[in-house]
């Protein structure tokens, strides 16, 4: 009983992480009928600069959230104006072509900068932990939770008590009625994709501080976040928590009860068993395309 509910704690810690690194994919998505493939990319390249500031400065990985943020979100704005915007109004498919291109192009020059080798960012509380009877939490897990909430409960507050964050909202549940009421959508589009890359600056400092990373590494997590908005429903932020939270589980369970080498098929076979029983997910919603447009 002790077992499991270490593992319950674990992937309660680390579901949360994952929460924050699937909300700007699925907001992306939601908003913009964007298939981000390139989000992992972002999440990497975020953790890259995070591993820079701490061996230049010895900041705090988790402090430095405050410089990779703001970074992240004017790359994301400037790399929607260049590229993004111009398909925008192009079927998912041209999406995924084109993130993945950016993708590859990201892999390469994170590659010439830092090379590609292992890195890792390792504060002083790395190998610590808290100690609560016969369970132990992790230091730099509960950290990175409480982070990854603290962003999460910020996003929430802004797209709901915020003008702009309507605004993102009405465009994505019904944009022609936006566009009615006076919202530009175009440029709710572009500061939805910019929100979106800025997360990953967050969730790439706490990446950093819990994973060793190389530039190949963005191909482990895209897939891994594919399936937590699979799961959890295309679209849809509460979906995305929640099936951040069931995909953290299932992997800390896999790796307590069958092995750690398994846990890097929980996503994979999560697509496949939800694709196959609710295509839209648990909290998303079934949508018809056989109406065409009048």
């Amino acid at each position: 009983m002790t077992e499991l509910v270490q593992a319950i704690i674990l992937g309660l810690l680390i579901g949360g992480v994952y929460a924050l690194m699937a909300s700007g994919l699925s907001l992306i998505f939601g908003v913009m009928n964007v298939i981000n493939v390139a989000h992992g990319a972002f999440l990497i390249l975020a953790a890259f600069l995070t591993y820079s500031i701490w061996t230049a400065t010895g900041l705090d990985p988790l402090v430095s959230i405050l410089i990779t943020g703001p970074a992240m979100f004017l790359f994301g704005w400037l790399l929607y104006g260049g590229t993004v915007r111009r398909i925008r109004e192009a079927p998912a498919a041209a999406s995924v072509l084109l993130t993945f291109s950016i993708a590859l192009v990201l892999e390469g020059i994170m590659g010439l900068v830092w090379g590609n080798t292992s890195h890792a960012v390792r504060p002083p509380y790395f190998n610590q932990s808290f100690t609560i009877g016969d369970f132990f939490l992790p230091k730099a897990q509960v950290y990175g939770c409480l982070v990854a909430i603290a962003v999460l409960v910020g996003l929430y507050w802004f797209l709901s008590h915020t003008w702009t964050g309507r605004a993102i909202r009405a465009s994505a549940v019904n944009p022609q009625g936006a566009r009615l009421v006076g919202v530009n959508v175009a440029a709710v589009a572009t500061t939805t994709f910019a929100i979106g890359v800025s997360t990953t600056g967050a969730a790439g400092s706490i990446v950093g501080v819990l994973y060793p990373f190389l530039p190949g590494s963005h191909y482990l997590w895209i897939s891994r976040l594919l399936g937590i908005i699979v799961l959890g429903g295309m679209g849809s932020l509460n979906g995305a928590v929640v099936g951040a939270i069931l995909i953290g589980l299932g992997e800390s369970l896999t790796s307590t009860y069958i092995s750690p080498q398994w846990t890097t098929a929980v996503p994979y076979v999560v697509i496949f068993i939800v694709l196959l029983g609710r295509p839209q997910g648990l909290l998303g919603q079934r949508l018809r395309e056989d109406v065409a447009p009048v």
